[in-house]
This record gives C-alpha cells, sequence and structure tokens, in this order.
C-alpha cells in the first residue's frame, strides 16, 4: 500500500487549485525560497546537475531551482497538485512533472544529484519511509534539504498552551468539508493571522523584538500568502511535528551524513548529504 493518504492528497489538489501561487507577489516568494535555501550547498550543482523536487505542490519551489540545474523531476502524489505544477513550470524545458508517490519517484537509485523535500514528510503517513524512499535516489554525496513542521520544543510553555488549544480547533475544521473548510481558513486568515501579522511589522519598525509573537514570521508577507498558509494547516488532518532532535536522528537513520540543522527560522529545516555506501 503507498505510503499516502487520501483526504490529504484529495485536500491538497483542491488547495493549490484555488491558491495556485500566480497571485503572489514573485518576490516574496523568493524570499521565502531564499530562506528555506539559505544554506543549501549550491557549489555541489551546476547546469548538468538533475534532481528532485519531492512533493512538488504547486511548483513554486521549482520555479527558483529550474535555472540552475540541468534538469529537475518534480513529483506530487496528487493529481490535482501535479497539474497546477505542470502548468506553472510549462516554459521551463528542463522540468518533468509526475504523479507519483515518494516510494514511486521514477528515477532509478542512486541516480540524482540533489533534492529537497519542503513541507512534505509531515504529511505523510510513514515519514521515515518516504524520507529513505528519496535517500535511495541520491548518488552518495549528493545534498538534501528538507523541511517539517516543529514541535515548539524551543517556546515557552504559554506558547506550546495555547498552540494544543489551536490545535485542538485545527482537529475540528480538518475534519469538515472542503468548502467549509476554506471558508473557516479564510476568516482565521482575516481575524487571527492578519492582525498578529501586521502587530508584529509596527513594533519591528518601532525597534521591540517580536520573535515571541505567534505569526510574527508572516509581518512582512502577503495576505495571499497567509490565506495559503492558513488553509495548509487547519486543512490537513494529518500532521506530524518533530523536535530538533528527531528530525536529526530520523535523517541519520536514513543514511544522511554531515547533518546541519539551523537554529533560525524556518523551523526546522535541515541539509544533509547521502553517506557513501
Amino acid at each position: 500500500m503507498a505510503n499516502v493518504d487520501p483526504k490529504t492528497i484529495h485536500g491538497f489538489g483542491l488547495q493549490w487549485r484555488d491558491f495556485n501561487q500566480v497571485d503572489a507577489p514573485s518576490s516574496e516568494l523568493e524570499k521565502i525560497f531564499d530562506k528555506y535555501f539559505d544554506q543549501f550547498p549550491w557549489k555541489l550543482i551546476d547546469q548538468n546537475s538533475i534532481g528532485l523536487d519531492a512533493g512538488c505542490g504547486s511548483g513554486r519551489w521549482a520555479m527558483f531551482v529550474a535555472p540552475r540545474v540541468g534538469k529537475l523531476v518534480c513529483v506530487d502524489a496528487s493529481p490535482g497538485a501535479a497539474a497546477v505544477a505542470q502548468e506553472r513550470l510549462r516554459s521551463f524545458t528542463n522540468c518533468e512533472v509526475h504523479v507519483s508517490a515518494l516510494e514511486d519517484t521514477p528515477m532509478a537509485d542512486n541516480s540524482l544529484d540533489f533534492a529537497y523535500c519542503l513541507g512534505v514528510l509531515h504529511y505523510v503517513p510513514d515519514p521515515e519511509a518516504a524520507l529513505a524512499a528519496i535517500v535511495r535516489k541520491l548518488k552518495p554525496g549528493a545534498p538534501l534539504l528538507v523541511y517539517v513542521y516543529y514541535a515548539l520544543e524551543n517556546r515557552p510553555i504559554w506558547f506550546r498552551s495555547a498552540w494544543r488549544a489551536v490545535d485542538l480547533v485545527r482537529r475540528g475544521i480538518a475534519r469538515t468539508p472542503y468548502r467549509l473548510r476554506r471558508w473557516l481558513s479564510e476568516v482565521i486568515a482575516i481575524l487571527v493571522y492578519l492582525p498578529l501579522a501586521r502587530i508584529s511589522n509596527v513594533l519591528e519598525r518601532l525597534g521591540f523584538g517580536v520573535d515571541g509573537i505567534p505569526l510574527c514570521a508572516y509581518r512582512d508577507r502577503s495576505f495571499y500568502t497567509m490565506r495559503t498558509d492558513c488553509l495548509d494547516r487547519f486543512g490537513n488532518h494529518l500532521e506530524h511535528r518533530f523536535t530538533r532532535q528527531q528530525l536529526f536522528d530520523l535523517l541519520k537513520d536514513c543514511g544522511l551524513s554531515d547533518i546541519t540543522i539551523p537554529e533560525d527560522e524556518p523551523y526546522w529545516r535541515a541539509i544533509a548529504l547521502r553517506a557513501a555506501s
């Protein structure tokens, strides 16, 4: 049985149909991309490199990777998401888009020069199996970038307590039909994300530290991105979270070495190399 959750796959197909990122400011997408890839070893990649976008979604990150490499294989288990990515990436002749679970990626083992998997592993039933499947496709020494939801272990008790309350709301919303959970996520984006983000922005401009304010990461982001991420957060019933140590252990157990997990946002992203066989 494929390592996928049918409800999650269906939901993401609808989400990327409705938020295909065409209306997202390109400068903002590039800024977010730079945060994810700020420590990626681009020196190991060139115009002959072949890589994998594992769980490509709308193709928003592939747009920035494709011009740097020889070939980029984009896979997503959701037919709806893959269709959006295919349309978004049609101008890139070096991109292939496939509907595929990560375990069924249509590339030979030990064949890829790099891979990245952003915001995917926390939405699959068995994250370790999915990660191991990606690693098998890499050549020894090839880099992998991963981003997963963090377990808030670096936050104060009050922050984690507030998150638990919010998570109960998420679990309830995620059980509702797509149209309702999308509407509810829009309400949350308007009433919660937008005010906290704008307050953080104002306070930062006044010289105050804002790292302790929930959703402060959105202080310089568009409302479109808030709406997208709010639906992403509240619209999915399956969610894994990892401590920094758990992510390190997961990467190591899946055959990766030279693991780096930066301590700044976004939490947690990791860069590692496939260990020599």
